[in-house]
């Protein structure tokens, strides 16, 4: 059993609970949170014996192993690097940082303590993204990559009404890009790595964070084309297109049914079966990295994300999007 502190409140962090618990190998020991009425209810919800609002107190304690990180984008790299120098092995949700400097300084502290850190980007660890890897020769050579995430954010009503929630905040290194568009680049860097050229559009909202927005990455013998937004939505699966056949994944963020169309007609259903709760194969490639004593994801490595992040920070300067942690 790894004994897990968590870091956040909300409702993935939850979700990631009830996944991780389904590993059997998952056990939760402490909690974290900025406000003391947040951190008692969250304990007594699922149980927790250990609770703090200290930020130093947690990171020092010996009631856990590893932490998982979903507090706000903006302090995922404070409270990673601050764990992992307390020798703590760290899960941080997606986008692990706010930038490729703080991912670097992330990167860093975990090798120089000899710990576990990895990007919590679930759809990549799902057995049918591994479905995609293994069926990908099958495509003949690869021409394009098409893959959107948009969908109309609840809290987009709030912003229109006057009301900015966290998720249009850029105080909190938010907006459409680093909430959605991640999925979709993250898997493109996966499989194919880092491009040659990116190229970005994007609206920006008033609050300073982008709405929606689009990137043509560029390859040596094909691109790929994203679209993501949190101000309109959009219903098209994901293709990885090839000269002998098309790859079709119904939704690239959660991927649950692939098949390939070849270019006689004939269609192959690549799907293989998932449990519902999908975050728990991100729990259990984490925990089998500590079990094994290996230090990064063959998946989710530190260069996949070192390479999403390169690319969302391109996107931006080009967009003229700018947080607050850029300027620190």
């Amino acid at each position: 059993m790894i004994r897990f502190g968590v870091m956040g409140t909300n409702w993935i962090t939850e979700a990631f609970i009830q996944a991780a618990q389904e590993t059997g190998e998952f056990a939760l020991t402490a909690v974290y949170s900025r406000t003391e009425e947040k951190a008692a209810e969250f304990a007594g919800k699922f149980d927790i014996p250990h609770r703090f609002t200290d930020l130093a107190a947690f990171a020092t304690s010996d009631a856990f192993d590893a932490v998982y990180i979903a507090s706000p984008n903006s302090l995922h790299a404070e409270y990673a690097v601050l764990c992992m120098q307390q020798g703590k092995h760290v899960l941080c949700e997606k986008p692990a940082a706010s930038n490729t400097a703080e991912l670097t300084a992330m990167v860093e502290a975990a090798r120089a303590n000899n710990v576990v850190f990895m990007e919590a980007l679930k759809s990549t660890l799902m057995p049918n993204f591994q479905v995609v890897q293994e069926n990908l020769h099958k495509l003949g050579t690869i021409r394009r990559y098409s893959a959107g995430y948009c969908q109309y954010s609840s809290r987009y009503d709030a912003y229109k009404q006057g009301t900015v929630l966290n998720a249009f905040n850029p105080m909190f290194s938010n907006g459409s890009m680093m909430d959605l568009g991640v999925y979709c680049i993250y898997p493109c860097v996966v499989l194919f790595g880092a491009p040659s050229k990116v190229q970005a559009t994007g609206v920006l909202l008033e609050s300073g964070v982008d709405g929606e927005g689009g990137l043509l990455l560029s390859y040596e013998s094909m691109d790929a084309v994203i679209q993501h937004s949190k101000i309109s939505s959009s219903y098209q699966p994901a293709e990885i297109q090839g000269e002998h056949a098309t790859m079709i994944i119904d939704r690239i963020n959660e991927p649950g049914r692939v098949e390939i169309r070849y270019r006689d007609g004939s269609v192959e259903d690549l799907t293989r079966p998932q449990g519902e709760r999908t975050m728990r194969y991100e729990a259990a490639e984490f925990i089998r990295l500590i079990q094994a004593g290996e230090l990064e994801s063959a998946t989710n490595s530190h260069a996949a994300s070192l390479a999403a992040m390169a690319i969302m920070d391109e996107a931006r300067r080009q967009i003229g999007l700018v947080f607050p942690a850029d300027r620190k």
